[in-house]
C-alpha cells in the first residue's frame, strides 16, 4: 500500500490528523507501536554514527564582512561548500556547516527555546486549538501524512508561515504561551537578517551578483518549524525525521539543548551533527542548489531520537522572493555550459514539489 501510495502523484500540501507522540510518551510504553516501527529503513545502509569525530564547519560570520578578513573567509566558505572535510567532499556539495557570530541576538535564540518548551508543555487540547485545518499544513501536527497505512515520525511540530506578513494565518498562532506570537515574529526577523547575510556571502564566494541574491532573500518567504522528539523506548526503531533534502534555499536550525539527532548522509553512512551552544547550522536546499548549477548540492538528512531524553528544534526555511525564477544563475551557462536544472517561476516550483510522487526525489524531477 504504502509503495503504491509513493508511486502516485500526491497533493502535499496537506495532513491527516494523527497521535500525539508526546502523549504516547508520556505513557512510558514497553514498546513503540507498529506504525512507528521503521527497521528496513534504518538497516537500508551501512550507517557509521560518530558523534566524536564532528568536523561541521564553524564559519565566523564576523569574518565575513569585515574588510580584513573577508577575502580569507570566503575562501574558507566556499571551501566549506566545496569539500567539507567531515564528508571527504569532492563533488562539490555542501552538507551543513555551523554559524557562529552570526549576528542574531542572543536574546532573541533564548526566548524563542523557552517559548518553544512552554508550548509542548501545554496541555494537550490546548495545544490542539492550533491544530492543523483540512488542506493545510499549517499548525499543530505532524507533516506529509498522506494515507492511513502510512508510517509514521516519532515527533511532534507546529509549523507556521512567518514572512512576509500578509502570508500569516494568525488564527493558528498560539496565543499561549502569552508571549509566544512576539517571540516568533521577532525571531523570523532575525533568521531573515541570518539569512540575507549568508546568501551574499555565498553569492560572493560563488563570484555571483551578491546584492541582487541578498535582495531577493530580504523580500523572501520565511517559514519556521518547531518540532518536539520525545524520549523513545525504542529509539533504534524509529526515526524522528524522514529522510529528505530541504526545498527551500537554505535552512536555518536552531537546537534547543544539547541533544544530537541531526544526521546528515555521506557515502551511505549517517554522521550526527553535534550542537555547539549559540551557533546556528546552516543548510543548503534544491534552490540554491539549483542556482549554482550543481555546484552546492541540498544534503540528504534526517533526526534521530533518544532512549531518555528529549530533543527540541527550531527550524527556518528561507525562501527567495516569489517574484524570483527558480533556475541556474545566467552566469553558469554563458560561456556554453550547458544548465542541469529546468528554469521555473517560483509558483511553479512549489506546485511540483506539493504534487508529487514520493517515490522519486524532488531534485530528479527538475533535472534536465
Amino acid at each position: 500500500m504504502e509503495a503504491e501510495a509513493a508511486a502516485a502523484t500526491l497533493n502535499l500540501e496537506c495532513c491527516l490528523p494523527v497521535p500525539s507522540v508526546q502523549e504516547l510518551a508520556i505513557q512510558q510504553p514497553e514498546a513503540v507501536p507498529p506504525r512507528y516501527i521503521r527497521d528496513h529503513v534504518v538497516g537500508d545502509h551501512v550507517i557509521t554514527v560518530n558523534p566524536s569525530s564532528d568536523r561541521v564547519p564553524l564559519i565566523d560570520m564576523n569574518k565575513l564582512v569585515d574588510p580584513d578578513s573577508q577575502d580569507a573567509e570566503l575562501r574558507r566558505l566556499h571551501s566549506a561548500c566545496k569539500h567539507w572535510g567531515l564528508f571527504q567532499e569532492t563533488d562539490g556539495s555542501i552538507v551543513c556547516m555551523k554559524l557562529i557570530n552570526h549576528g542574531a541576538a542572543d536574546e532573541s535564540l533564548r526566548n524563542m527555546k523557552k517559548q518553544a518548551q512552554e508550548f509542548f508543555d501545554l496541555p494537550l487540547e490546548e495545544k490542539k486549538r492550533w491544530g492543523q485545518k483540512p488542506g493545510s499544513l499549517e499548525g499543530y501536527g505532524q507533516a506529509f501524512v498522506i494515507s492511513e497505512e502510512q508510517k509514521l515520525d516519532w515527533n511532534d511540530m507546529i509549523f507556521l508561515r512567518t514572512l512576509p506578513h500578509e502570508i500569516r494565518k494568525l488564527d493558528l498562532w498560539p496565543e499561549h504561551p502569552p508571549k509566544f506570537r512576539e517571540t516568533l515574529e521577532t525571531y523570523s526577523e532575525e533568521m531573515r537578517k541570518v539569512a540575507t547575510s549568508l546568501v551574499r556571502s555565498m553569492a560572493m564566494a560563488l563570484e555571483l551578483e551578491a546584492q541582487e541574491i541578498s535582495d531577493a532573500y530580504q523580500e523572501g518567504l520565511y517559514e519556521v518549524r518547531t518540532t518536539l522528539y520525545p524520549p523513545c523506548p525504542e529509539p533504534e526503531r524509529v526515526i524522528g525525521i524522514t529522510q529528505h533534502a530541504d526545498y527551500s534555499g537554505i535552512t536555518l536550525l536552531l537546537e534547543c539543548g544539547n541533544i544530537p539527532g541531526l544526521q546528515v548522509l555521506k557515502d551511505g553512512q549517517w554522521v550526527t551533527v553535534i550542537p555547539v551552544d549559540g551557533a546556528i547550522v546552516a543548510n543548503i536546499g534544491h534552490i540554491m542548489e539549483i542556482m549554482s548549477n550543481g555546484i552546492y548540492k541540498a544534503p540528504d538528512h534526517r533526526a534521530m531520537v533518544n532512549r531518555f531524553k528529549e530533543r527540541r528544534s527550531i527550524t527556518t526555511f528561507c525562501f527567495p522572493s516569489s517574484s524570483v525564477k527558480i533556475g541556474p544563475a545566467k552566469e553558469f551557462t554563458k560561456s556554453g555550459t550547458p544548465p542541469l536544472y529546468r528554469t521555473l517561476t517560483y509558483a511553479e516550483y512549489r506546485h511540483m514539489f506539493y504534487n508529487r510522487r514520493l517515490d522519486v526525489p524532488f531534485i530528479d524531477m527538475l533535472k534536465i
